[in-house]
């Protein structure tokens, strides 16, 4: 069984040692340029690119504002045609729901559709705790179950492990879980393909109950969307007899026809394709054609908190492209382990510690995994702003926090000279003037040095600005004017 992400250290912590693994660099490195670079061709072929993009975010904005009402009409909508509705206030609850619907049907099997709210709520693990086994069908969620590892990536959550480490990962491993690898499989694609293909075939033929996710739910018929790569999907969400979907309630959109807009951003965005090789979609149950019996668990688990910040509900437009981790400078040399969640990367650094808080250490310290350096809003198909959003958390975070003696000294002395002018223009002369005697890292020992280890200390510049602006524009100097202290206003 795959193992969970509790226990993992804060993200400083653990990037320090993934970010020493030069395996796992090498592969993120290759895998993130390979994608970033197909995906900026895919976009570029699309002229109207930028106004898909506002209406993507138009439309998601709609729907949260009016969400109560989109939710309402999707369950009515799901119930008239058959399917059952659950509401789910947290990741107990869904969990228990799930496990409760495999359990009356007498059945100790699923199948599942890769689906990041499963993974969210830990599902398979909380399945395995009622004796339930949950059998990965998505090829790099396949290799992760098998490798008992977690997922590094939204998309390709085993985009940290390489040809001959997935060789090694099937042969030692699929024949606790079922059919074995072939003899002698080697580390071609097309081998390793097959080997996934004939080890999942019997699962999907034997199981009577699949748990999948869904990319879209739309409010006026009640049609969930899955769209995916390798027809795993369609599998479990046709043959078993019971199908359980867990659907965030974000994932709502009003009619069918916001649907072509969303259809044209995320493939693209995710996988640098023109369409999907698979979209598939239901609406409750049909007689004689798919499973015979359809239950949606409605998701909250921290999406009404979310929803009730102004600046923060901007994540719940996310679509899971996952275009943000692959032109992330941080996941590229952290990868997706370091941030101690099932949404890695810039998403993940400013979707986990809303839907989880900021209290936990993990929790505090991912909106500081980040340079800031906008890449990630660049890409965004739904124009979320990351960087705004992380510099909020950002605040919240230190808020809730006395912060480090040390900091809070420097800010007391710094307060205390940025209050006088005269002080400061004095303090600046002084520095400009022994600007050469200056050591280029911090001498001091503890955090000071360990910060300053990969940092040069910044210049001092010749000449203070003041005396340069007044030198070449003779202008007026404002420390002439302005009161050092409000006592020398009396």
């Amino acid at each position: 069984m795959s193992r969970t992400y509790l226990g993992m250290p804060a993200f400083p912590r653990a990037a320090a040692v993934t970010t020493q693994d030069t395996r796992l660099r090498a592969n993120l490195t290759r895998a993130t340029h390979s994608i970033r670079d197909k995906r900026a061709a895919a976009v570029a072929e699309l002229e109207d690119w930028a106004r898909l993009r506002d209406a993507g975010k138009h439309i998601k904005d709609r729907t949260l504002r009016h969400l109560d009402h989109y939710l309402l009409q999707a369950e009515r909508a799901v119930t008239a045609a058959g399917g059952v509705v659950h509401w789910a206030a947290d990741a107990a609850e869904a969990n228990r729901i799930v496990a409760d619907l495999v359990k009356a049907k007498g059945e100790r099997e699923v199948v599942k559709v890769k689906s990041m709210a499963t993974q969210e709520i830990g599902l398979n693990q909380a399945l395995a705790a009622e004796g339930i086994t949950a059998y990965e069908t998505d090829l790099a969620e396949l290799i992760v179950q098998l490798g008992d590892d977690l997922p590094s990536h939204i998309l390709v959550p085993a985009i940290h492990r390489n040809r001959e480490e997935i060789r090694q990962i099937f042969t030692g491993s699929m024949g606790r879980w079922g059919k074995p690898a072939p003899e002698g499989l080697s580390d071609d694609p097309a081998d390793l393909a097959e080997a996934a293909r004939s080890h999942l075939r019997e699962k999907f033929l034997n199981a009577k109950v699949a748990v999948s996710g869904a990319n879209f739910l739309i409010a006026e018929t009640g049609t969930l969307v899955v769209v995916e790569s390798e027809g795993n999907g369609r599998m479990c969400l046709t043959l078993p007899e019971t199908l359980i979907s867990v659907v965030g309630i974000e994932k709502v959109i009003p009619t069918v026809r916001d649907l072509e807009v969303f259809l044209q951003l995320l493939p693209r965005s995710s996988t640098a394709e023109r369409m999907n090789p698979y979209t598939s979609t239901w609406t409750g149950t049909t007689d004689g054609d798919g499973p015979s019996e359809f239950h949606l668990v409605l998701l909250d688990n921290g999406r009404t908190d979310t929803l009730a910040d102004e600046i923060g509900r901007q994540a719940l437009r996310c679509i899971r492209c996952s275009a943000c981790l692959n032109v992330c400078p941080v996941y590229e040399r952290a990868g997706g382990h370091a941030y101690g969640s099932p949404y890695p990367g810039p998403i993940g650094a400013i979707l986990t510690p809303q839907l989880r808080g900021v209290r936990g250490e993990v929790d505090a310290s991912l909106p500081y995994a980040s340079s800031l350096c906008g890449a990630c809003y660049e890409v965004c198909p739904v124009a979320i702003d990351i960087p705004e959003v992380l510099v909020h958390l950002r605040e919240r975070v230190a808020e809730q926090s006395k912060g480090h003696r040390v900091e809070r000294a420097v800010v007391r002395a710094a307060s205390r000279l940025l209050d006088r002018p005269a002080l400061y223009t004095a303090a600046a002369r002084a520095a400009a003037r022994t600007r050469r005697l200056h050591p280029r890292r911090l001498p001091f020992p503890g955090p000071a040095r360990a910060w300053s280890r990969a940092r040069d200390l910044p210049e001092v510049a010749p000449r203070p600005f003041r005396d340069w602006w007044t030198g070449e524009r003779g202008g007026h100097r404002a420390e002439d004017a302005t009161p050092d202290t409000p006592e020398d206003t009396r």
